[in-house]
């Protein structure tokens, strides 16, 4: 009731918890670096949309400006740009769904297409140093040497939304009523 009188204005409490969102994607990233493209990344990014709804919108930004802080501002950070906020109007847009195979299947998708939506720059790229064929040539050929990568991306995605995904949608569930 209070959210709705205030509208959708900024709280403190609302900085903080956005501040608590990047902090355990950050975390989680890090913890599982040691993994070739395993990452809880999609998974809060997904359940952080579902359940704070709005506030994703400051999550991300923050989120791929602390990647660029931590590990420089390449290629792969533009990439970030358009990559993870697709992610999260694909879950807000599917927001009603309680499936956790729908979940789980998105990840996935999401995962599989991970290398396909970071070749746009090499077709970018390709394209302005070689016309558009160039471009095309130069963006397959990335995407085409990274798909074990995104195989693993995408089982990945779908294996950890399909363990996770209820336990922690309950859990954050019962925090916000607890809370309220």
């Amino acid at each position: 009731m209070a959210e709705k009188k205030r509208g959708k204005k900024l709280s403190i409490e609302d900085i903080a918890l956005m501040g608590m969102m990047v902090a355990v994607i950050e975390a989680c990233k890090l913890a599982m670096a040691f993994l070739p493209n395993i990452e809880l990344t999609s998974f809060w990014i997904i359940m952080f949309t579902l359940l704070f709804q709005w506030r994703i919108l400051f999550v991300i930004p923050v989120f791929i400006l602390v990647e660029g802080a931590v590990y420089g501002f390449g290629l792969w950070w533009v990439m970030y740009l358009y990559a993870w906020p697709l992610l999260a109007l694909a879950a807000y847009l599917n927001r009603k769904q309680e499936s956790v195979w729908f979940w789980s299947i998105l990840s996935a998708v999401f995962g599989l297409m991970f290398g396909f939506l970071c070749a746009l720059p090499y077709v970018a790229i390709g394209t302005a140093d070689s016309g558009l064929r160039g471009g095309l040539y130069a963006g397959f050929t990335w995407w085409v040497a990274g798909i074990p990568f995104d195989i693993a991306h995408g089982v990945g995605n779908f294996v950890l939304m399909a363990v996770l995904h209820k336990p922690v949608r309950l859990a954050m569930k019962r925090i916000r009523r607890e809370k309220a």
